[in-house]
């Protein structure tokens, strides 16, 4: 068992920047690979980034390139999404997931298995 808790969303203004946390804990000593989604109303799931145990590798979906980090805190049992130059179109709830299978479906949310709760982030215009 993983329970996943995230941090740190907010109302901010179009061009601020968040960062989010996620606390991990259980089953941590056999991650995979963590990933941050994030729904808007009326949307489906969406990938955001992903940062791999072994060697540290991340990937993010072409929206965020450029403007998110995703890093982890060993130490903490912690990944975060630094997230500048938000736009309104980054409003959603967002989602930290434990990747289940590894295997390289970064994107595919089935290929996860442990789910936080959310952390809503609104960007006003």
């Amino acid at each position: 068992q993983m329970q996943l808790v995230e941090s740190g969303g907010g109302l901010v203004q179009a061009g601020d920047s968040l960062r989010l946390s996620c606390a991990a804990s259980g089953r941590t000593f056999s991650t995979y690979a963590m990933g941050w989604f994030r729904q808007a109303p009326g949307k489906e799931r969406e990938f955001v980034a992903v940062f791999t145990w072994t060697g540290g590798i991340t990937y993010y979906a072409n929206s965020v390139k450029g403007r998110f980090t995703i890093s982890r805190d060993n130490a903490k049992n912690t990944v975060y999404l630094q997230m500048n130059s938000l736009k309104p179109e980054d409003t959603a709830v967002y989602y930290c997931a434990y990747k289940l299978f590894q295997d390289t479906l970064w994107s595919d949310p089935r290929r996860y298995g442990y789910w936080g709760q959310g952390t809503q982030v609104t960007v006003s215009s």
